[in-house]
């Protein structure tokens, strides 16, 4: 049967691709026109450019799939309230169900965040169950992905499409070609800094979300969600391993609450005056201070969601950065800023 991917070129895009190819599928890729990933290269894919903006271009890359793994979406945190993210993130996912719907798919998988439901603590983190957190920090990511999750979800419960949403918590893993998530180990290795911020997240393998995505084709129960996490750590823990991984030292003093806050403070108006996205805003500080802990136990019992452990995952994508060109020598980077470059 064939299987349609958006966002087929990025971390997880690119990993699902794979997982679909190694289970038998034949792959239609819906590429955006802009993209300039060479993840794909050389796989046995049939590509076609598109936009989910663009139902015509859909409908092309659609056409005679049984079942569709929707990934493409806005990940963008600046500006904090762009209309262009809810825009990818809602009206993308209305014309892909409407698409869907007229194809006659099979089922849809939809990419959906951790983020749409509550965050807990270690000893007892968020579920499937816990009740959305996120509207406080006036987020455009956090909140779209929540509504088109909702989206996904009425028109399974209403029977209209058979749905099933999974929701990935904080990836790592190879095949970063923005990068994403791969940004934060090249920065450290780059400019190794001797704090760690507060809070805490949920790390997972981008193969082992790669695999709940496909698993969710035949295992999956229509008009549920997932979470596809594995480990919760603590900033320090994190950098730790990030550290271990790359070859610095690992930072040893923590960055209070007020002290992330101030930092994304500064970062929203230094945006505001650049006109560029910044590292940290007031936002993404609000959000960072937070420990967002996850349980991924209904995925692991019902997609046999893999638990492939996070240095796996941190080191293959380090790895991975290094052979493509990702990562320069620290020298090599001071003498480009001294010369202007």
């Amino acid at each position: 049967m064939k299987t349609l991917v958006t966002g087929p070129d990025g971390l997880l895009g690119s990993n699902i691709v794979r997982a679909l190819l190694d289970a038998g599928h034949e792959v239609h890729a819906l590429v955006h026109p802009s993209s300039r990933s060479t993840t794909l290269d050389g796989l046995p894919v049939q590509i076609f450019k598109g936009d989910i903006l663009s139902p015509d271009t859909i409908a092309a890359a659609m056409r005679g799939c049984g079942f569709v793994i929707h990934a493409a979406a806005s990940t963008a945190m600046y500006p904090p309230r762009d209309p262009k993210i809810t825009a990818i993130n809602v009206d993308g996912t209305r014309n892909m169900l409407d698409a869907a719907a007229r194809e006659g798919v099979n089922r849809f998988v939809h990419i959906g965040s951790a983020s749409s439901f509550g965050f807990g603590t270690k000893l007892q983190p968020g579920t499937e169950d816990t009740p959305y957190k996120y509207k406080t920090y006036g987020l455009a990511y956090y909140d779209s992905k929540l509504a088109a999750q909702n989206l996904v979800l009425d028109r399974a419960r209403s029977g209209a499409l058979d749905a099933v949403v999974v929701n990935p918590t904080f990836m790592f893993g190879p095949y970063d070609s923005g990068p994403s998530s791969g940004r934060m180990l090249v920065k450290f290795k780059q400019t190794p800094f001797p704090v760690y911020p507060p809070g805490g997240r949920n790390f997972i393998d981008a193969r082992d979300v790669a695999a709940g995505a496909v698993a969710a084709i035949d295992k999956g129960r229509t008009g549920e969600c997932y979470i596809l996490g594995n480990r919760n750590m603590d900033m320090k823990e994190f950098f730790a391993l990030v550290a271990d991984t790359v070859g610095e030292k690992a930072p040893s003093i923590p960055l209070p609450e007020w002290g992330m806050l101030a930092a994304g403070a500064i970062g929203t108006a230094i945006g505001e005056v650049s006109k560029t996205p910044p590292e940290i805003t007031w936002e993404i500080a609000l959000s960072g201070n937070t420990g967002s802990y996850y349980s991924a136990a209904k995925a692991v019992r019902e997609l046999g969601l893999p638990q492939t452990p996070v240095e796996t995952a941190v080191r293959d994508e380090w790895r991975w950065l290094c052979d493509n060109g990702y990562v320069q020598p620290r020298r090599k980077l001071i003498d480009m800023l001294l010369k202007g470059d």
